[in-house]
């Protein structure tokens, strides 16, 4: 099997002020867990982390499933077009663990009709997350009808 092409998958958030960094690194490493994988800096203000979330994954969403997302995941709350999704043990323990470290609690946590527990979270730095939760294995869910792979379709 040759090796993937992409081997990594690393989203960029650039924080507005030294304080939003401060609060963002603190947020997502010592409230959510992140590890440190990397930093720099150059000196001065410069500087930059590298947090290890886990495996990566892109979703992709038409517009009609991103209004479908909010409506079942925020009580129709709209998302901004670049949300972060994270996969938890505890999506409601998390949420309270987070929004006391200052995250605002968009959506409370939800079972969501892909059998998973979600809630949403205005983070720091300007980011909207979701925490999720799977309830079920990725084949139960492959094997129920609406759950067709794209590369399945005719």
């Amino acid at each position: 099997m040759t090796e993937p092409r992409v081997q990594q998958l690393r989203v960029v958030v650039v924080a507005e002020t030294d304080q939003d960094y401060e609060a963002a690194v603190a947020f997502y490493s010592d409230a959510l867990g992140l590890a440190e994988s990397a930093a720099f800096a150059e000196g001065g203000d410069d500087r930059v982390v590298i947090l290890d979330a886990g495996r990566a994954t892109l979703e992709i969403a038409s517009p009609a499933h991103h209004r479908a997302i909010d409506r079942v995941e925020a009580e129709g709350r709209p998302s901004p077009r670049i949300r972060l999704a994270f996969e938890v043990q505890d999506t409601a323990g998390c949420t309270r663990e987070l929004a006391g470290a200052g995250a605002d609690v968009v959506a409370e946590p939800v079972m969501t009709p892909w059998r998973s527990i979600n809630a949403r979270l205005a983070a720091p730095a300007g980011l909207q997350i979701t925490l999720f939760q799977e309830t079920e294995s990725a084949e139960v869910r492959a094997a129920r009808t609406g759950f067709t792979r794209e590369s399945e379709r005719d």
